[in-house]
């Protein structure tokens, strides 16, 4: 129990005088998609304007959650959003410490379940759909933008979008990088122990000609202006000329812990060579694995991973001798709000 409320300590402090100052407001949505027979699962994190007490959100017996106040009033004024985009397997609980962090720091975000691609939803024929995933964020940002009334107002051109792992994938699609795969295939044949392109094949996205095309589409949306990676995969399937020419600012974060899967020299760092110097910032955190960018696990809670999920309790581990992973997400926040503050001052 002390080390729980220790980690709780340290979130709270990752943000200047986070508790005393502000008050941040948790809502959920879902976005109906009548073409596609894709609804999305959407929970918005917001500057508050109430006195009522915050409730923990997205915390359980594994993860530790973050406090919120859910269905408060907006506070009032303009906001950036940001929309977050999680990995594989993953969902939008996973990164609750930087949702929390940055709506009280002043802004708003929104974060979307992929469908297929999430913890309690990983249908192979629907996660195949990956061209899907920026459209997902697209329509996170029309809904948020088309109900002011309960998240607030967005600031105009102010728009981010942060994604880890196939997340980070989503941000570069998004702002504009085009897939190749083609290209993809061919490195996965020099690389086949990455993470990425053991994934990749297990849904085989351009398994037909229409998912090959939609994959190596045009997936932008022209409203985002800057974007965060967090240990991002499949980076080698971008091509050479769409990184050149990303119209946006980027700022790249990797873990520095190399494993057979995820090494930042063939994702991260090899993918930054190929972006533009001038609007591109590069961190490699040097005790960060690929799952210190997910939810601090409680005490106790790689052993309940591992009941039911053999083998899955390294998402709970960090670098060998490292810091607590509320001091590392502490250095993430930082960075993330240093570089928006930036992007959005550009």
């Amino acid at each position: 129990m002390k080390t729980a409320l220790r980690t709780l300590l340290l979130l709270c402090l990752a943000t200047p005088a986070l508790a005393a100052e502000s008050t941040v407001g948790f809502r959920t949505a879902i976005l109906p998609d009548a073409q596609s027979s894709r609804p999305l699962e959407m929970v918005v994190w917001y500057p508050a304007a109430t006195t009522a007490k915050p409730v923990l959100i997205a915390d359980n017996a594994v993860f530790i959650g973050a406090l919120a106040v859910p269905d408060a009033p907006p506070a009032a004024g303009e906001h950036p959003l940001i929309v977050l985009s999680h990995g594989y397997g993953g969902n939008w609980g996973k990164q609750v410490w930087l949702a929390s962090a940055l709506a009280h720091n002043g802004y708003m975000v929104a974060a979307v379940n992929h469908p297929g691609t999430t913890t309690k939803d990983r249908n192979p024929q629907t996660a195949a759909q990956l061209w899907k995933r920026p459209a997902d964020l697209s329509r996170a940002i029309d809904a948020v933008l088309a109900q002011p009334k309960p998240f607030g107002a967005v600031a105009e051109h102010r728009i981010a979008v942060v994604g880890h792992s196939l997340g980070g994938w989503t941000a570069l699609e998004i702002a504009g990088a085009r897939f190749d795969p083609d290209l993809f295939t061919k490195e996965c044949n020099a690389h086949p122990k990455l993470g990425g392109c053991i994934g990749y094949h297990e849904m085989n996205p351009a398994g037909t000609a229409e998912g090959k095309a939609q994959l190596a589409a045009d997936l932008s949306d022209k409203r985002v202006t800057a974007i965060v990676s967090l240990d991002l995969g499949l980076a080698r399937g971008f091509t050479d000329a769409s990184l050149a020419a990303l119209p946006v600012l980027a700022l790249v974060i990797a873990g520095g812990v190399p494993t057979e899967d995820m090494d930042p020299n063939l994702e991260s760092a090899a993918l930054v060579k190929r972006l533009p110097k001038a609007s591109t910032q590069y961190v490699e955190i040097g005790d960060a694995t690929h799952f210190t960018f997910m939810s601090i696990c409680k005490p106790g809670g790689m052993e309940l991973i591992e009941e039911s999920s053999p083998g899955d309790g390294m998402i709970c581990r960090d670098g060998e001798g490292a810091r607590p992973r509320a001091e590392i997400q502490q250095q993430v926040v930082g960075l993330i709000t240093a570089f928006l503050q930036q992007s959005f001052n550009h």
